[in-house]
């Protein structure tokens, strides 16, 4: 048997393998038979070999490949036998971690002779039902408001969300009285998941600095096409400016970088980028843009433009 695994979601493709060898070691407890092949150290033959060995102590054996597509020789030989490879009782899992060129021969025949499957990054409906489903599996709640604000803080990061589930699981199972209702709620959110916009955000803030409001346009579409509201966008570029105007005023104060840091208003990182990309702007036109990210603000709330709208007005104005 032949399965092939791909796709840019590798947590998922990783869960998926440790399905597999549980599966396996059910029936074959001892795991003896079960191997893990790493291809640029071991010949294909000297792989064949092993999968076609044939011993009356023997069961059914089970074998995971990684980048075979990056290993010309061995990925020529598992071409020239895969109809037979395919055949064969016992399970072979070949897994593509990197990006696959679809029109590749070895990837359209993995296609056709084994069972594969394709782990996409998760977006949408997908994805929230799926987070859903983690948090159920700790025996935890989480309604539709905080769950799209954790998907704004996180993105779909398919590593990085489930260390974060795992976290508010274990922090609010910690907490929660027993018999209760346990649910996340907003301000767990806040206390313990650090938005990952809040530095990505920065690169946007660059762009503006030196007035390159094309590729100030392109990073914001690029936050959007990831699943992060529009609204937080506009609220992290807010929270950005109040950061670059303070620190403008202490250095048109004549104060130093170790002054802004005793005021212990942001993480340090934070703090230094707000200072060096404070030299992009003067004090004025910060209190400009900060009335105009106000009026974008009471725009989109009061239903005049859409939020979508809003940024690139915010955008192309500043």
């Amino acid at each position: 048997m032949l399965i092939f695994l791909y796709g840019q979601d590798t947590y998922r493709l990783h869960q998926k393998l440790g399905e597999i060898e549980r599966e396996y070691k059910k029936f074959h407890k001892a795991g003896l038979n079960f191997e893990k092949i790493e291809v640029d150290r071991v010949e294909f033959q000297e792989f064949l070999d092993k999968l076609f060995q044939n011993s009356m102590f023997i069961k059914k054996k089970l074998f995971f490949l990684e980048d075979v597509f990056s290993n010309p020789k061995f990925k020529e030989g598992f071409l020239k036998n895969i109809k037979k490879i395919a055949k064969s009782e016992d399970i072979v899992v070949i897994y593509e971690k990197k990006d696959i060129k679809k029109e590749d021969k070895f990837f359209l025949l993995l296609k056709k002779y084994g069972k594969s499957q394709e782990f996409k990054l998760l977006k949408g409906n997908p994805l929230r039902n799926w987070i859903k489903k983690e948090f159920e599996n700790y025996k935890i709640e989480i309604n539709s408001i905080t769950l799209e604000k954790l998907i704004s803080f996180v993105g779909s990061d398919p590593w990085r969300l489930p260390n974060e589930i795992q976290k508010l699981a274990t922090f609010k199972k910690i907490l929660s009285s027993p018999g209760l209702k346990r649910e996340i709620r907003n301000e767990d959110i806040d206390f313990l998941v650090r938005p990952k916009i809040e530095l990505s955000i920065f690169k946007t803030i660059d762009a503006l600095g030196v007035r390159d409001k094309k590729k100030a346009l392109r990073l914001v579409h690029q936050h959007l096409e990831k699943g992060e509201s529009p609204l937080y966008v506009l609220k992290m570029i807010n929270f950005q400016f109040r950061n670059l105007f303070i620190a403008r005023d202490l250095k048109e104060s004549g104060k130093t970088f170790d002054d802004l840091l005793r005021l212990k208003i942001f993480h340090p990182y934070v703090a230094r980028k707000s200072w060096q990309a404070s030299d992009n702007f003067s004090l004025g036109e910060l209190k400009k843009i900060y009335k105009k990210i106000f009026e974008i603000d009471l725009g989109i709330k009061t239903g005049k433009i859409t939020p979508e709208a809003g940024l690139e007005i915010l955008i192309t104005e500043i």
